[in-house]
Order: C-alpha cells, then sequence, then structure tokens
C-alpha cells in the first residue's frame, strides 16, 4: 500500500485549501500517510503541503483535466480517497432560487465527487484495500427551507456514495460516508452568503460548542483507518447543542 519513493501510504484529499480539508490533511501526515492536497487555491494546498511533507495539486473537482492531473500527482497506489470538495451557496426558496448557485452546488458536491472517484479507483484498487470517504452533511438526510439546492446536491452525493457501495461489492475498495451537523469553519458559512459576516456569524450564533473542523477530521480517519474487513457506511457526527437540522439550542443574553 505504500508509496515506492516515500514508504508512506498515499490519501488524497480533496477541498484541502482550508476548514475540515486542510485539518484531515494534517491528521492523515501525522498518521503516516503521504498525503495529496488538492484545492482551487494553489498557494494555499502548496503551504498546507510544505507543512506536512505532502503534496500539493491545484485542482477544480469540476474539470475533467485538473481531476486528470490530481490522478497522476496520487500515482498507482492510493490508500485512501477523502472527497471533501463541495459547498453551500445562497439560502433563497426555490421560487427565488439563483439557478447557478445550483449549477454550481451540483458541480462541486456531485460531479466532483464523481469526476475523483472515478479517476482515482484504479489506484485504491491496486493497494488491495481502498477507502473512499465522501464527506456528505446532514443535509443529505434531510430538508429546511431554503436549502433545497444545498440538500439536493447532497442526497445525490449520499446516493452516489451508496450505489458506488452496491456496485463494488467484493472488490477491495471500502466506501464510506461522514455526515457532519453543525460545523464552525472559517469558510463555509462566509462562502454561502458570499462574505456577508453578518449573516454568516448568525448562523452560529449563540450555539454553545459547535462542531470544529478538527472534530470532522478526526471522524474521517478513524473511519479511514479502521481494519480491512470493517466498512463505515454512514457516520453521522452533529454537535450535542444540535438535535436536528431545525432543533438547535441557542443561549441568549
Amino acid at each position: 500500500m505504500s508509496d515506492p519513493a516515500t514508504g508512506r501510504p498515499t490519501a488524497v484529499v480533496t477541498g484541502a485549501s482550508s476548514g475540515i480539508g486542510a485539518a484531515t490533511a494534517r491528521m492523515l501526515a501525522g498518521h503516516g500517510f503521504r498525503v495529496v492536497c488538492a484545492a482551487r487555491r494553489a498557494e494555499r494546498v502548496e503551504a498546507l503541503a510544505a507543512e506536512i511533507d505532502g503534496v500539493a495539486v491545484r485542482c477544480d473537482v469540476s474539470d475533467a483535466d485538473d481531476v486528470a492531473a490530481l490522478a497522476s500527482a496520487a500515482g498507482g497506489r492510493v490508500a485512501v480517497l477523502v472527497n471533501n470538495a463541495g459547498g453551500a451557496l445562497g439560502l433563497e426558496p426555490v421560487a427565488d432560487a439563483d439557478v447557478a448557485h445550483w449549477r454550481a452546488m451540483y458541480e462541486s458536491n456531485v460531479v466532483g465527487t464523481l469526476q475523483v472517484t472515478k479517476a482515482l479507483l484504479p489506484a485504491l484498487e491496486a493497494t488491495g484495500d481502498g477507502v473512499v470517504v465522501t464527506v456528505g452533511s446532514t443535509a443529505g438526510l434531510a430538508t429546511y427551507e431554503g436549502g433545497a439546492g444545498y440538500t439536493a446536491a447532497k442526497h445525490a452525493a449520499h446516493v452516489l456514495s451508496e450505489t458506488l457501495r452496491l456496485e463494488l461489492v467484493g472488490r477491495p475498495v471500502r466506501v464510506t460516508l461522514v455526515a457532519p451537523g453543525m460545523v464552525h469553519t472559517e469558510e463555509f458559512s462566509l462562502t454561502r452568503f458570499d462574505g456577508d459576516r453578518e449573516r454568516a456569524d448568525a448562523v452560529y450564533a449563540g450555539v454553545p460548542g459547535p462542531l470544529r473542523a478538527e472534530d470532522v477530521a478526526e471522524a474521517i480517519v478513524w473511519m479511514a483507518t479502521r481494519p480491512a474487513h470493517v466498512n463505515v457506511d454512514l457516520l453521522v457526527i452533529k454537535p450535542r447543542a444540535q438535535a436536528a437540522q431545525h432543533r438547535v439550542h441557542r443561549v441568549t443574553d
């Protein structure tokens, strides 16, 4: 399973420039992996790769040529693939939907996950025990007002993972899915609200102890390092304050 040049097994993490992706790359490196860090922002992944002795690849997962370059950089044997690239845009009701936002969310969360997984499957099989971890969301398990574009994309990503598991049964690749709830990262909500800091901060206002990127990264690494006979189909991880997508405890002054 190890890379012949480094003696370390290879892990690929998409969306590694910040948040859950960056935290996962660091933890995988700490567990002895050679980590290929992929994201659109080259400067960020280059800094991360230098920090963890990994490999940086500028990659837009919705671009087929970028994905082919990522597969080439990863090499012929990949032990772990973490499909983390994605994100949410907007919070409008369906009647006011921004179609460009919907397309962008589908491209990053679904088509990007498909393209990267398809490109790396031969390398995952070549190890004799490859693991695919797709970062979904509790939005892939429920719905909420204003979230149709994001929940549709995450539902699709979940179904992609479930279908792939059926199709690969009997082959040496485990297909797993982690579904985080409310995670307070530095950019997720800020991106969703087009840089509106006030709206982004309001998402987490009064929530005692939302998840951190490191909480989800720890779950991902745990899933990816189970014994070969163990497949974690779905791991839902939420903060204690979040009972459901629409039921969150908030502390008010």
